[in-house]
Order: structure tokens, then sequence, then C-alpha cells
């Protein structure tokens, strides 16, 4: 055991905090001088030994405050067969494969055997490794729990234990695994927690599992005007219907050499990138729905340049680095800014120049101006670029690549052409008609459309105050019908539709409110949101039906149960999310889905009793605005 550590000046180096010697060359040798404030403040409780409660963001250095005391109270090769002496549980495998990677450049010098464990992958490598005893074990938590049960992982002689993104981990779902875990590490070992926030759940982690921790909380530092000066930050506000071809347009023009495209959900991943396939780009989908094998492919694929596209979520995106980045594109909007901010910090680096495009729907306009506060930077709100646009920056590449070939020079052999055809037609004729055989071929010969112009909210309602006069004013109930109406769907995008009610069938009734909780109101009562919680009815209220209501072909019937998702309003849930989701993904009839609940914090859904498991297991395993969800079934 170490001498602990004095306690370091706020402007001091590493060495203040006596770490062992080899694992400051190993910081020197990363170019590492001072501390970050996470780092500053976790690293003297952790080398006393204390357990430690860190709140951080992602990107604030927490790999290395963890890592860093961990490495320097370890005696390696201490751990034999089948066990370890240090856990860090992680809730993705992407994470894993970045953290232990991190630990062996860290720990490089002082001997230590680190092994990243996730699923997806061939387990035989790992019961390998484990057989000839690991320090450090990097792992998922139920890919660790599945060792553990197997008996070809022992905690026994673990004395730290590493609880990284906790509340990430428990919105996955490994609120159960960990607990688990946790029961089979001894009792005197070290732990240190941390997230991002810090809601009940954590806290009940916390009191169960930490001894009297040092509660440490370091804000993500605001950015400052002028911190990200080499990324170009611009915005189209488009439908959602012609997010598609704005995206092909905006990449004709801009010819990304490397660049990913963030999707929300794996399905629009693998729409996203067929099309971009079909439209002669070279696109590769990475989701979580991928084995490692054919991720592993995909990243070498995209590494080597051998595809230009990478259409990605953010979870499967998580711990990627990518050298050369030259832009990064939005698809979908990021649930919170930090994500954006975290999206767009993988270009531009190394003095190099960045873009980062962002394709905004218009209810999403003021979205971005939260952007430009979290970031310090404006983001410039353009205008699709049109065919005219599009045909200048064709032509523009077309002299770049005839230009390249001047400067090559090996001409020689093509002279003779050009001295036949000059004593027939002009040598500017000739030169041109090149040109044009040239521009063809790099060009395609695909007929463009015209991309309607959008303008901002702003614009629009300025313009809506001068009305032509005599124009027919929409009826109310065509009024009601666009509030209901789904977002327009992209082209070869599966159309889903609201629940209808058939004329006189009595309403929906809403499930049962906990105290205090916000009341959905009906499209009828609702003035501007737009969100239809709850189906509406015609007729009086309460009014059987006379007749029996037709069930629509391919509609589901019997018993309506409820399912709660913890994803609500303040995540900027709607109904055609949820809608959109469980018909996609579950394969369940828009028409079979129940009434509607957006809540702030959760969403209350129904859907038929006898889809109620693979409703469940397909909300699980996909995103909802861009966040894995829980999904419970409520009882009564």
């Amino acid at each position: 055991m170490s001498t602990p550590p004095t306690e370091p000046t706020a402007s001091s180096g590493f060495e203040a905090f006596g770490l062992h010697p080899s694992l400051l060359e190993a910081l020197a040798a990363l170019g590492y001088e001072e501390p970050t404030p996470i780092q500053r403040e976790s690293l003297p409780p952790l080398l006393e030994g204390r357990d430690v409660l860190g709140l951080a963001a992602t990107g604030t250095g927490k790999t290395a405050a963890f890592a860093l005391p961990l490495l320097h109270r370890m005696t390696p090769g201490a751990a034999g067969p089948g066990e370890a002496s240090a856990l860090v549980l992680v809730p993705t495998r992407e994470l894993a494969m970045q953290v232990a990677e991190a630990v062996h450049t860290y720990g490089r010098g002082r001997g230590v055997r680190v092994l990243p464990i996730y699923g997806g992958t061939d387990i035989g490598a790992q019961l390998k490794r484990l057989k000839r005893g690991v320090d450090v074990v990097v792992a998922t938590p139920g890919r660790a729990l599945d060792h553990l049960r197997r008996g070809s992982l022992s905690l026994a002689r673990v004395r730290s234990v590493v609880l990284d993104e906790a509340d990430e981990m428990l919105d996955m779902g490994f609120a159960e695994d960990l607990e688990a875990i946790l029961e089979s590490v001894p009792e005197d070992h070290q732990t240190a927690l941390f997230s991002a926030t810090l809601p009940p759940r954590i806290s009940a982690i916390a009191g169960r599992h930490l001894r009297e921790p040092v509660r440490v909380q370091v804000a993500r530092e605001p950015m400052e005007a002028g911190t990200l000066p080499r990324v170009r930050q611009t915005a189209y506000v488009v439908p959602r219907a012609l997010k598609g071809a704005a995206l092909a347009r905006v990449l004709d023009v801009e010819n990304p050499t490397s660049a990913i495209i963030f999707c929300r959900t794996r399905t629009e991943v693998d729409t996203l990138s067929s099309t971009l396939n079909g439209r002669g780009m070279r696109a590769e989908p990475l989701h979580g729905g991928l084995s490692q094998a054919q991720r592993d492919r995909v990243l070498k694929r995209f590494k080597a340049h051998e595809v230009e596209l990478l259409v990605a979520t953010d979870v499967a995106a998580r711990g990627l680095h990518v050298e050369k980045l030259s832009h990064v594109f939005n698809y979908d909007l990021p649930s919170a800014p930090e994500a954006y901010v975290h999206r767009i910090g993988r270009t531009g680096r190394a003095g190099r120049e960045g873009v980062a495009i962002t394709l905004a729907e218009p209810r999403e306009h003021r979205f971005l101006k939260q952007l430009e506060r979290v970031t310090g930077q404006p983001i410039e709100v353009a205008t699709v670029p049109t065919v005219a646009d599009l045909r200048a920056r064709r032509l523009e590449l077309t002299r770049a690549s005839v230009r390249e070939a001047l400067v090559g020079g090996e001409l020689d052999s093509f002279r003779v052409v050009v001295e036949s055809l000059a004593a027939e037609a002009d040598v500017m004729d000739v030169a041109a008609a090149a040109v044009k055989l040239v521009h063809m071929g790099l060009a395609g010969a695909a007929v463009e459309e015209e991309i309607p112009a959008f303008a901002p909210p702003s614009e629009r309602a300025a313009k809506g105050k001068k009305k032509e006069l005599g124009a027919p004013r929409p009826s109310r109930r065509e009024r009601l019908e666009e509030r209901a109406r789904p977002p327009a769907r992209a082209h070869g995008e599966e159309r889903v539709r609201p629940p209808v009610r058939a004329l006189g069938e009595e309403r929906a009734r809403p499930p049962t409110r906990a105290h205090g909780e916000e009341r959905a109101t009906r499209p009828l009562a609702r003035k501007q949101t737009g969100e239809h919680a709850w189906p509406s009815a015609r007729g009086a209220a309460g009014e059987r039906p006379r007749t029996p209501v037709r069930e629509p072909r391919g509609a589901l019937t019997g018993d309506m149960v409820t399912l709660s998702v913890n994803v609500g309003r303040k995540a900027g849930m709607r109904p055609a999310d949820l809608v959109g989701a469980i018909a996609n993904e579950a394969g369940v009839p828009a028409r079979s889905i129940g009434a509607i609940e957006i809540a702030d914090a959760f969403s209350r859904v129904e859907v038929p009793a006898q889809a109620a498991p693979r409703v469940m297991a397909a909300l699980r395993a996909t995103t909802l605005r861009g966040r894995k969800v829980a999904v419970r079934r409520e009882e009564g």
C-alpha cells in the first residue's frame, strides 16, 4: 500500500500527487501536463483508498481520474488464474474497448495485464485470457455476470471496483446485473462510482455499496466563444419528408472525404445507408444490431477510407476515434446539447478545419439557439443548395480534376488525338468537349429536382400576417386533422398512422395519473402543441356505439395493457415516436395501438395484451429520442 500523497495545489501537475514513476512517464509521453478538474478532485481521495461518488459529464477526463489511482495502488501479477485485482464496469462494448486501451497505455510501464470483456464476440478467447489471470477487467455488466456464473471469473481478490457512466448502465436495464456483481465483491474493496446525473436509483446504489464516499461534482466547463475555431457549423431547416433529399444534396455539394452521419434509430441508419448507396455513394451502417465481427469489418473499411460515409447511432459510435474526419452530419438532432458538442468535437482536430452540418426539422429551430448558447458559437442557418449550386460545385470538381491531370503530366500519348481533332475543329471546342466528357463521368446523368426552400418559423410567422384577401380559411375539422397528423415520412419510409376511433366509439380513458402529474389533454382542448395525446371520438361523451365496430385489416383485437417508458416530453418525445417505434420495430399495426400519454419524464402507451411482450422487447432494443429506454408493464 502506497503512502497517501500530499494534497496538490490547483496549479500543480501530476507529479504533486505522488504517482508511481512509470505512470508519470506514461502521462508525459501522452502530453498530459495539467490535470482536469475531475482528476484534480478525484485523485487525492482515491489514492488514499477512500470511496468516491463522482458527478461529471462525458469528456471531462474521468478515465484517467479513476485509472491512475487504481494502477498506482495495484500490485501487478498478484491475481491468479481466473482472478482479477480490479474491475471496471461500463455500459457498452465500445466504451469497454476505449477504457481498456487507456488503462493499458497508462499501466504499460508497470506490466499491468488488462482484459476487455463484452458481448457480441467469441467468449473462448476471453476464457483463455482469464485462465492466465488478469490485473484489470473492463467489462459490460451482462458479460461480467455471465463469466461469474460460469465460474471463469472470480472477484474474491478484487480490491478496486469502478462503475463508469452508472446512469447509462441503469438506463440500459443493467440494475439487477450490477447488484449481483457488487454482491460478489469482498467487503473491504474500494468503490468509485461516476455518473453524469444523480437520479434516485444512483443514490440508492451509492448508499448500499459505497462507504462514506467523498462526493466530487464537476460540471462541464462552459465553452467560451472561439473554443471551436476550426469547426464550421451550418444548419438546414427542412421538413422531415425532405431530409433524405436534402442530405444527399448537401453531400454532393460538400463532397466529404470522411464523414459520420448520426441518426436516432438503427432503422433510420439502415434505411439511410441503403439510400445513399443507391445514389452511388459509399456508406456503411453502424448500430447496436451488428455483431462484433460486422462492426470490426465496418470500422476497418471506414478507417482505411474504403468508404467515406459512416451512418451511425450515438451509442454505436461511442469510443470511436477516427483521424482526419472532415465532416459530421446530424441527420437527427441529439436529445441533449452535450451530445451535440461530443459529436462535432470528432472533427476539426489537430489544427485541421472541420465541418458540422445539421438537418433540423421546423419544430427543432429553437433547439439550434440553445446549441449556440452551449457552444458559444453561431450556427449559420442556410438554405438547401439549389440545382444551380450543385451544378456549379460539380463544375468546380471537374476543373480540379483536369488541373490535377495537367500537373500530373504524362500527356504525350494523348496529344496525337488533340492534334488530329484540332485539324477538324477549333482547339477550344475540342478542349470543351473533353471537359464535358470528364464532367459527365464525374457527375453522372442523374436528373436533379429542386428542393423547396423552407423559411424558419420566425420568417413564416411574419409572412403569415400578410394573408391574401379572399383566401379560403381551413375548416375546423381540417385544422384538427392537421394538428393530429404525424410528421411527414421520408421516401421509402413505412407509413405509420395514429390510432383512429370509429364514429360514435367511446373515447379512450387515460390511465390513472399520479398526484401532481400533468394532465394530458385531447387535441380539442389544445391550441398550439400539435401533439395528440388521446385519440378523439365524435358524438356525445360516454355514448356507446350502437353497432359493432369493425377492426381494420391487420389490427390486433382483445384486451389492452399499458406500458410505461422512461422518456417523456423533456426529452422531446412525441406520440409519433412511440407509434413509429412500435409499428416498425415490433410489427404491431398502428391502428391497434391505443391511447398515448406524454408526461414530462415518462410516457404511457396502450398496446394489445398479446403483443405486449414483443413490444417491450423491441422498445428495449431500440432508442427513442436518441436514448436507450426502460419499459415496464403497468398493473391495474
